[in-house]
């Protein structure tokens, strides 16, 4: 083990836990009424937790993978089971209403696949229903442990990339509230550079239309002791322009093995802004982000509300700003194509140009 892993893990102590697992439910921080209320929500069935996904209590890729990964643990507690086999098919059924929330984050999937794969393995061991259950929670609680030593090795390699006094910027919130684990992704190199001594601050755009920049990123950055600036989305080509850019982290929803990123809409704005004026533009997530399998053009990107887009959330609910039957286009990720992305950072190591290439040999050392 690293030492430097097992420091970071021992010290660095998030002001909110965003996911906790007490034994026979899930409590999720409520990110909807961030920052103006810090509110709870348990999640003691399948169904809670396929809500809790679906209307964004928790968002982020990891996050959505942990959360859905308990969801099966949950699966077996809410009414009793008699045999494995009936276990199984109440697993198989959990696992198609949990696939249905939210249909980019590839961790959701990658999580249910892994889960189901570990039932079909303990099932083959015992006839226990009981023994069945505390195999998947064993295995729910390492993907978490795992997520979180990923994340700190990503924050490693990421934090060699700053230099004191760098200003980052990135995109809606790739922090520890998007992962569940409270460091992140994006933030990780941020959050280790900061213990090594680094004097590191942030430029966050608002990230419209759910303002996960200014109701997300800025309340974790701000309360983790982030020097942080807020900027409308429409500033961003300025700032860069005016050089108060050092360098780029964003997260990732999916990532190719061609390079292809999907990640917040508004990613391959900044992407693009970044090559032209010459800013290292990183993304940073997981191995179990990357996608083997799936082409640019096989991923669907979802699309939420109309509503989302014509109103703005307050803390006495959401106000309109446009007509109310405007048609409206509201896709909640982009994909940005690799020839602008300077290089993908993951606990495996950095992958630099060219992508395809340099993917694959990441993977292949897994």
């Amino acid at each position: 083990m690293d030492p430097r892993v097992e420091k970071i893990r021992r010290e660095f102590r998030p002001k909110v836990k965003p996911i906790e697992w007490r034994g026979d439910k899930l409590v999720l921080l409520d990110q909807r009424m961030l920052p103006f209320e810090t509110r709870y929500v348990e999640a003691r069935t399948v169904e809670d937790v396929a809500a809790a996904i679906r209307d964004m209590v928790v968002r982020g890729a990891p996050a959505i993978g942990i959360t859905a990964a308990f969801g099966m643990v949950i699966a077996l507690s809410e009414k009793p089971i008699d045999n494995i086999d009936d276990a199984l098919k109440t697993l198989s059924l959990a696992r198609d209403i949990l696939s249905k929330t939210r249909p980019t984050a590839v961790n959701l999937f990658w999580a249910l696949d892994r889960m189901h794969n570990k039932a079909l393995s303990l099932a083959s061991a015992t006839s226990s229903v009981r023994e069945l259950r505390e195999g998947l929670e064993a295995e729910a609680k390492k993907i978490f442990e795992e997520e979180l030593e990923a994340e700190i090795r990503i924050g490693l390699y990421g934090a060699e990339l700053l230099e004191a006094g760098d200003t980052v910027l990135t995109i809606c919130n790739a922090g520890g509230l998007a992962t569940g684990t409270g460091l992140g992704t994006a933030t990780a190199p941020i959050y280790v550079a900061k213990m090594l001594g680094k004097d590191i601050s942030v430029i966050a755009p608002e990230t419209r239309p759910w303002q996960q920049g200014a109701r997300l990123t800025v309340y974790e950055l701000v309360n983790n002791g982030i020097r942080t600036t807020l900027i409308a989305d429409t500033a961003l080509g300025l700032v860069m322009y005016k050089r108060m850019v050092d360098i780029v982290m964003v997260g990732a929803d999916r990532i190719l093995l061609d390079g292809h990123v999907f990640n917040k809409i508004g990613t391959l704005n900044e992407a693009i802004l970044a090559h032209e004026f010459g800013i290292p533009f990183y993304v940073l997530a997981p191995t179990s982000t990357i996608d083997p399998k799936s082409s640019v053009d096989s991923v669907k990107i979802e699309e939420r509300d109309p509503d989302e887009v014509r109103t703005v959330r307050t803390s006495q609910g959401k106000v309109y700003v446009t007509l109310k039957d405007i048609q409206v286009y509201n896709p909640v990720f982009d994909v940005t194509p690799p020839k602008y992305i300077t290089g993908i950072i993951t606990e495996k190591g950095v992958a630099t140009q060219p992508l395809s290439v340099n993917l694959r040999k990441l993977l292949k050392n897994i």
